[in-house]
């Protein structure tokens, strides 16, 4: 993806949405200075594209994010930036893919209790970039990118922290990890964390957060616990959903969502602040019925497959983004840094790659972004390449166990757009396609200037 400050033909484009964005903001129309947006992240941990209600789920219920995408926009084609925590979280934050943070390896795909790495500190994370604008910060919940002190989110632009520093599966007695932590800032509170009541804490310390920064700007990142295995809802959704239990904690998430999006539809806020509902990665299948559903998408979470990191994604702002949008265009987690910073009037920095697009014209409805790759990384390797309604596979591996990569040359090609699931490999028929797509990938390593992963090349070999 493109750096929005290295597209010179787009100027007058770029032009015309801020224009407009000026005009959106509040304070605009009077003639006063105008305020910055606030703006809220809701992400879930491990759920699938299928889990809810506003997306085709038949027995889980979700009341709040179905009314959240009635009120703001949809989006059918929003994508995760890796199929695992650490590095979507990292990517996430920075706009940047995890593979220029280093916030992925081959090795290792995620953080553990004895990690002794984390998120680097010349990293700029929305919170430290929104910061440089008065902008109040928290972070609550699920972090995973360092446990140890120098990495916690204090050290990365956030005010407060309250939440576990990893998974909450991370209690392996057998590798000598403690009991799941659950932090305030960073000091340990509670040993092992009650998870039963992990999401209503969480919602609790959102809305305090809301409420003692209604005057100011101010950016919330809510990355929710579950539904992540192990699975633990409260005494008030416990064994109440169809679903069973993973509907339980999905439907307790759902509330949780709907007592935010309450406190921020209180007058003087609303039309302010935006809030972003998404997932880190696709469902973990591999759970059975603890794990989600990707829905029509194939395979889940630790896959390049499209159910691997094809997502929830939804966007709210009242009188701003227009209700009841779907919005078909391809965006990612990426895209969020640099068009937060944009809609706060923040240069995003310039002294690194940002792999993001700024999307916020896509999102007030005035302009869709110029057409641009994504690329579908598994740890250190890039797996495959989305340009339009086309994917082409370098390299498929399952989401888990222990089957090599498989190379594939030709690629696998697939038009999503007419066959999401993936089924039906047209490359023989396409051949021009693959070989643009081909391009794109090797110009995508340039730009990298680094070799090939030794994954890469081990399977070139074989």
């Amino acid at each position: 993806m493109r750096h929005i400050a290295d597209i010179p033909a787009d100027i007058p484009a770029v032009i015309a949405a801020v224009t407009i964005l000026a005009a959106a903001l509040p304070g605009a129309a009077d003639g006063q200075q105008a305020r910055p947006p606030s703006f809220v992240i809701l992400l879930a941990d491990d759920l699938g594209y299928g889990d809810l209600g506003c997306y085709g789920h038949p027995t889980i219920r979700t009341p709040s994010l179905d009314r959240m995408a009635a009120e703001g926009a949809r989006f059918t084609q929003f994508y995760c930036a890796a199929p695992v925590c650490t590095p979507s979280r990292a990517a996430l934050l920075t706009g940047r893919l995890p593979v220029r943070s280093g916030m992925c390896s081959e090795k290792r795909r995620v953080l553990f209790p004895d990690s002794a790495d984390g998120l680097p500190d010349d990293e700029v994370t929305l919170a430290e970039a929104l910061k440089t604008k008065g902008y109040a910060t928290a972070c609550i919940g699920k972090w995973h990118l360092g446990h140890l002190p120098r990495f916690l989110p204090a050290r990365h632009g956030f005010d407060r922290y309250f939440g576990l520093p990893y998974s909450n599966d991370m209690h392996n007695v057998g590798r000598g990890d403690p009991p799941v932590p659950l932090l305030r800032g960073d000091e340990v509170i509670e040993q092992p964390a009650r998870q039963e009541a992990l999401t209503s804490r969480y919602t609790e310390e959102a809305l305090r957060f809301i409420g003692e920064n209604r005057d100011r700007p101010f950016f919330l990142y809510v990355a929710y616990t579950f539904p992540h295995v192990p699975l633990h809802a409260s005494a008030r959704f416990n064994g109440k959903s169809p679903r069973g239990l993973y509907g339980d904690v999905v439907e307790e998430l759902d509330a949780s969502v709907g007592e935010i999006l309450g406190a921020l539809r209180e007058p003087g806020l609303a039309g302010r602040t935006l809030v972003v509902f998404s997932s880190d990665n696709g469902p973990w299948l591999t759970q059975g019925l603890a794990g989600g559903s990707a829905g029509l998408l194939r395979e889940g979470k630790g896959s390049t497959w499209e159910g691997g990191m094809r997502v929830p994604g939804i966007a709210w702002w009242p009188g701003k983004v227009s209700a009841g949008r779907l919005i078909t265009n391809v965006v990612s987690s990426l895209d969020v840094f640099p068009t937060f910073l944009t809609l706060a009037g923040i240069e995003p920095p310039r002294d690194r790659a940002i792999d993001g697009r700024e999307v916020s014209a896509l999102l007030l409805g005035t302009a869709a972004p110029p057409e641009a790759p994504f690329f579908y990384y598994r740890d250190e390797t890039l797996m495959a390449v989305r340009k339009g309604p086309w994917k082409a596979h370098v390299l498929t591996r399952p989401g888990y166990g222990a089957a090599e990569p498989k190379r594939h040359d030709p690629p696998l090609l697939f038009q999503l757009e007419r066959d999401p699931s993936e089924v039906h490999d047209v490359a023989k028929q396409h051949p021009e396609v693959v070989r643009d797509l081909l391009g794109e990938v090797e110009r995508h390593r340039a730009g990298l200037r680094a070799p090939p992963s030794r994954l890469e090349a081990r399977t070139a070999r074989t």
